[in-house]
């Protein structure tokens, strides 16, 4: 166990520029955004004397329990979207780290050196496993988390000048339970993400060159050709299976929240997910993470995440060379 925390420590600190920088350059990118939106309302509303809405004045005046409970919910909607765009970096992030991450090492013969350590390839794989389904993901989060932070303090800062009172309405907000709920879906997430990981460590650990080609383009080409025998009207394989939720799962299922559109399993809770502007705390509720572990397909993404580790895990044991 101390060996795989310190193997997903190697891994953070040599890529700690797209773990770490992307999601703060994103998230600050949002509330440098945000500020110029808030400056530019300024400048427009200040030569100008129709309002599009409430004015704040109007809205100073005539603030009653119900107005805080919506501005309250709009909070916790501001929350998930700026984890939600943070969610996008770090998608990227990770969908490269995990092409490279075998395949750098043989191209440039580090793994020589790694291999003469008493580090096992089950471990390594197992690290940037991890690392791609957790640890990426959990960054990701705790940046976003403390962006919104700032977000509210431009808000009560904005606000206040123009003396309306916003901390009831942030403090009727769920920001804590909204925290613990995106933590929770990271930790489903990472189920979730497992066959995505294990098909682009494979072919990480395949590919002699070019694994991007292989790991996006085969299932591409599937897609491309069971199109033009559906469309010839001849029997295809895929009538049974759906070709394109398979391609998906494989490409993104590493895209956090990417399981929240799962369909329901017939007899069995629909864990889609939908966001509510009435409550949109109630939207993401542990009930509806849960309800995905009753559903087969998290199940044989398992399955078969797992087969590809073991795979990549073999042939990281018995490839070293690279085509360059």
């Amino acid at each position: 166990m101390k060996t795989l925390a310190l193997l997903i420590k190697r891994e953070y600190w040599e890529h700690r520029g797209g773990f770490l920088w992307t999601p703060v350059w994103i998230a600050g990118a949002m509330l440098v955004f945000t500020l110029i939106g808030i400056l530019t309302t300024e400048v427009v509303s200040s030569g100008v004397t129709i309002n599009v809405g409430p004015s704040l004045d109007m809205l100073r005046s005539s603030l009653d329990a119900n107005d805080i409970a919506q501005a309250a919910n709009a909070f916790d909607l501001a929350q998930i979207t700026v984890a939600g765009m943070v969610g996008v970096g770090v998608f990227f992030v990770t969908f490269f780290y995990l092409l490279g991450a075998l395949y750098d090492d043989r191209r440039d013969r580090s793994v020589l050196f790694w291999k003469s350590l008493p580090v096992t390839d089950a471990s390594t794989v197992a690290s940037k496993a991890l690392t791609a389904m957790l640890l990426v993901p959990l960054i990701g989060l705790a940046t976003a988390t403390l962006a919104y932070l700032g977000f509210v303090l431009i808000i009560v800062a904005w606000t206040g000048l123009h003396g309306i009172n916003a901390l009831p309405a942030i403090l009727a907000a769920h920001t804590i339970g909204m925290f613990l709920r995106l933590f929770l879906l990271v930790a489903v997430g990472a189920l979730w993400a497992l066959p995505t990981v294990g098909w682009l460590l494979f072919w990480s650990a395949w590919a002699r060159s070019k694994p991007f080609l292989w790991a996006v383009v085969l299932p591409v080409v599937v897609l491309v050709m069971d199109s033009w025998v559906g469309a010839l009207g001849a029997h295809r394989i895929g009538d049974d299976l759906n070709l394109a939720g398979l391609c998906g799962r494989l490409l993104f299922s590493i895209m956090p929240g990417s399981w929240m559109r799962a369909a329901g399993v017939s007899g069995l809770p629909d864990v889609s997910i939908g966001i509510d502007d009435e409550h949109v705390l109630a939207s993401v509720g542990p009930g509806k993470a849960l309800a995905l572990f009753t559903t087969p397909d998290l199940w044989i993404g398992v399955a078969g995440g797992l087969a590809l580790l073991a795979a990549a895990t073999w042939l990281r044991r018995r490839r070293i060379e690279t085509a360059v």
